[in-house]
């Protein structure tokens, strides 16, 4: 009887230790293909994701929409009457 715990007890202990370092295992992760960003006024390629009257890749017009967006809708103090 005293064998067989003492068995159980290292049979734990050995599941519990083995478990423990697999948990602390990490595979390396490394990207397949790096990607290049590009500018954020060259679009996106798909004609829906546009605001109207704004041509890909045009910079300047990119600028123009930022700056109405920031002060139509995004600016708190314009909102506040």
């Amino acid at each position: 009887m005293n064998k067989t715990i003492k068995t159980l007890a290292w049979v734990a202990v050995t599941v519990f230790a083995s478990s423990t370092l697999i948990a602390c295992g990490d595979k390396l992760q490394t990207a397949e293909t790096p990607s290049k960003d590009a500018a954020p006024y060259s679009g996106t390629g798909v004609a829906s994701f546009t605001a109207p009257g704004w041509k890909a890749g045009d910079k300047t017009a990119w600028e123009q929409q930022l700056k109405a967006r920031m002060q139509n809708s995004q600016n708190e103090y314009s909102k506040v009457n």
